[in-house]
């Protein structure tokens, strides 16, 4: 008996209804990012304002307004633009999109189910290369018409029919595992597209001074500055990385939106400020807010490439910061903004990054190449942010008790931002530069 016979059911194809009545779908994909990363950022921005969790923060308020280059309105000025030009972009695509439709669905289950019927079919020879006759043990088990039946080759007494467990596999198939698969697919595309690009900005100069150094003007990143762009980077980095994911593993419009919201979402938890141990997209992956921070101090600007999901690209790459516990650079950093902060912190249990091996040889040379494109990056910063970074450990060393100082043995990144002060400037790292505009 053929064993490959499930009958196909026929079906009629519909305009699917709107998730939300007189919302088009392609256009809640569009707004549900937006609405998603004010939604979140709004949240974090509660907390920057009422200054609440303080213990999870990664700075203090007096950071957020001493070491940025930027002011908040510029960062949510430029955020707007890239969201408007993302909208603008995808309106325009779907324009071209065909009218998504239902009614297939069973369809395509059951083509699932006869898929799996026609695998059971090759059961039978491959036992029987281990010396096993799948007929003999079929009888065997006849108890268990279901497996008998798989044993038998796919042979069923109703072989129009998908059998009880077809029927719950190709379900769970084409409801689960065909969506995941395309959402886990999406997401090493995007990682890759990010990494890659987002490297290049770096390791060229005229791309980071023209594109990307605006994003750097956030030393001190918050949740609504995530997008805070270059135009024209927002749309290659974010908008068209993430499209391309999008139409590569062929989602539908509604899986588009989960992803895009998804994305948004990691991105802006990306830069909220806040390590957090019960913030369950900080630990879904290794790429978290403590992870891209470093990312965005001077001494980290050329390690930490990999957004916004996993690290694996930063780790194969050898392009992950091997300095180790960075907690005494952030208590530096504490101490010069609240400059009465008790010196006993420092003793405190805060690391923000561990690593069980520190390459110091590594750490020197990705501290020294960060804070030489942070010099080279004078329209933001440039010479005035090492300045102000040597300025802040004399103040360390004079405001610290001795007891509580750091060990002068091994790798001392105080010591490193000293030598770079003076060595990349023709300046004394005591020189004192007066706050101003920042």
């Amino acid at each position: 008996m053929a064993n490959n016979t499930i009958i196909l059911p026929s079906y009629t194809l519909t305009p699917r209804p709107t998730l939300i009545p007189g919302v088009s779908d392609p256009l809640l994909q569009l707004l549900a990012p937006v609405v998603a990363y004010w939604v979140f950022s709004l949240f974090f921005h509660v907390l920057d304002t009422y200054d609440l969790f303080a213990e999870y923060r990664l700075h203090t308020p007096a950071e957020l307004l001493k070491r940025n280059h930027v002011t908040r309105y510029e960062v949510v000025r430029d955020v707007v633009v890239q969201q408007v030009i993302q909208t603008a972009f995808g309106l325009f695509l779907a324009h071209f999109d065909p009218v998504e439709t239902i009614g297939r669905e069973e369809y395509d289950v059951a083509v699932w189910a006869q898929r799996l019927r026609l695998a059971q079919s090759y059961i039978p020879s491959t036992l029987a290369l281990l010396g096993v006759d799948a007929l003999a043990l079929s009888n065997k088990v006849a108890e268990y018409p279901q497996l008998a039946s798989v044993l038998a080759g796919g042979i069923y007494s109703t072989p129009a029919a998908a059998a009880p467990w077809e029927s719950v596999v190709a379900k769970a198939i084409y409801w689960v595992a065909i969506p995941f698969v395309q959402f886990f697919v999406a997401i090493l595309l995007v990682d890759t597209w990010q990494y890659f690009l987002h490297r290049a900005m770096h390791m060229n100069k005229f791309l980071y001074t023209t594109l990307h150094s605006r994003h750097h003007r956030l030393y001190v990143p918050y949740a609504f500055g995530a997008l805070y762009n270059h135009p024209v980077e927002g749309f290659m980095l974010d908008t068209f990385g993430t499209g391309v994911a999008y139409l590569l593993t062929g989602m539908t419009v509604r899986q588009g939106m989960w992803f895009f919201t998804c994305s948004t979402i990691k991105t802006v938890d990306d830069h909220c400020g806040y390590a957090f141990p019960w913030d369950p997209v900080q630990h879904i992956t290794s790429n978290n807010a403590a992870y891209h921070d470093i990312h965005h101090q001077s001494w980290g600007i050329k390690t930490n490439f990999s957004q916004p999901f996993f690290t694996f690209w930063d780790k194969f790459l050898n392009t992950a910061w091997t300095g180790g516990d960075v907690s005494s650079r952030y208590q530096r950093d504490r101490i010069t903004a609240q400059k009465k902060v008790d010196a006993g912190t420092t003793s405190q249990k805060s690391s923000v990054v561990h690593s069980p091996e520190i390459d110091v040889d590594k750490a020197k040379q990705q501290a020294l190449s960060s804070q030489r494109q942070v010099l080279d990056d004078s329209a933001n910063g440039g010479v005035r942010v090492l300045e102000e970074e040597a300025r802040e450990e004399q103040i360390v060393k004079a405001t610290t008790r001795r007891s509580t100082r750091r060990r002068t043995s091994g790798f001392d990144p105080k010591a490193l931002s000293d030598r770079v002060a003076g060595s990349l400037h023709g300046r004394s790292h005591a020189i004192l530069h007066a706050d101003g505009a920042h």
